[in-house]
C-alpha cells in the first residue's frame, strides 16, 4: 500500500468568525473526511504569519492508497453527502492542495538502560 501526505492550506472566509470556523473544522469536517477509508489521520496547524496567498491553516492528511485519485474521489463522494446534510461551511476557503508520495521512513528508537 502506498503512503501519502496530503497538505491542505485553508483560511476562514470571515476572520470575525474564526472561532466558529475552527470549531466546525475540528469537530465536524475532520471526522467527516476521516470517514474516507484511505485517509488514516489528520493533523491541523496554524501559520502565525501567513504571506499573501497562503492559508492561515494547514491540515496534513495521511493517506494509504495505491490510487490516490480514487481516494480523492471517494472523499469527494462522502463530503458531497455531508453537504446535503448541511455539514459543510461557507467559511472554508481552500488555498492549495498538495500531495506527496512517501519514499522512505525512519523512526527514532529510544533505548532505556
Amino acid at each position: 500500500m502506498t503512503k501519502w501526505i496530503v497538505l491542505v492550506e485553508a483560511s476562514c472566509a470571515e476572520p470575525a468568525r474564526e472561532d466558529e470556523f475552527n470549531e466546525w473544522y475540528n469537530y465536524v469536517h475532520l471526522p467527516d473526511v476521516l470517514e474516507t477509508p484511505q485517509i488514516v489521520s489528520a493533523v491541523r496547524y496554524e501559520n502565525i504569519d501567513p504571506a499573501d496567498g497562503q492559508g492561515k491553516y494547514l491540515t496534513t492528511y495521511e493517506v494509504e492508497a495505491d490510487d490516490l485519485q480514487a481516494a480523492f474521489a471517494e472523499s469527494e463522494r462522502i463530503l458531497e453527502k455531508k453537504a446535503v446534510e448541511g455539514r459543510m461551511s461557507e467559511l472554508l476557503q481552500v488555498c492549495s492542495v498538495t500531495s506527496f508520495k512517501q519514499l522512505h521512513s525512519l523512526s527514532k528508537s529510544i533505548s532505556i538502560r
